[in-house]
């Protein structure tokens, strides 16, 4: 119950940005998921590798259909981090548990 109740305070107090080289190892150990929420044309012009593509916009609509399970860890990234950092709200208002933001987005990286 204590480790519960200490993540639910570490979440408010930390908003879960991550760089890219925390992502990558989080993603590895944790089999998560990492979501591009930027546009089809976006994604097609260049995404990092196992990116699955959900746009911002259909996020809401399509996410349960591909990662049904709530508590799966999810990083969120788009171009510069204001889009995902968007999608990882609406996530955690959905009930997922376990969301980051790609800090600075794919621009950060490249």
């Amino acid at each position: 119950m204590f480790q519960k109740i200490k993540k639910v305070f570490y979440r408010s107090v930390m908003d879960n940005d991550i760089n890219y080289e925390v992502a990558k190892k989080i993603l590895r150990q944790e089999n998560g998921a990492l979501i591009d929420v930027r546009s089809k044309q976006e994604f097609e012009e260049g995404h990092l590798p196992t990116a699955i593509h959900v746009s911002l916009y259909d996020i809401q609509k399509q996410i349960e259909k591909i990662i049904p399970d709530k508590s799966k860890l999810i990083v969120v990234c788009c171009s510069s981090g204001n889009r995902s950092q968007k999608a990882k709200q609406i996530l955690e208002n959905m009930g997922y548990q376990e969301v980051y933001n790609l800090k600075g987005g794919l621009n950060a990286i490249f």
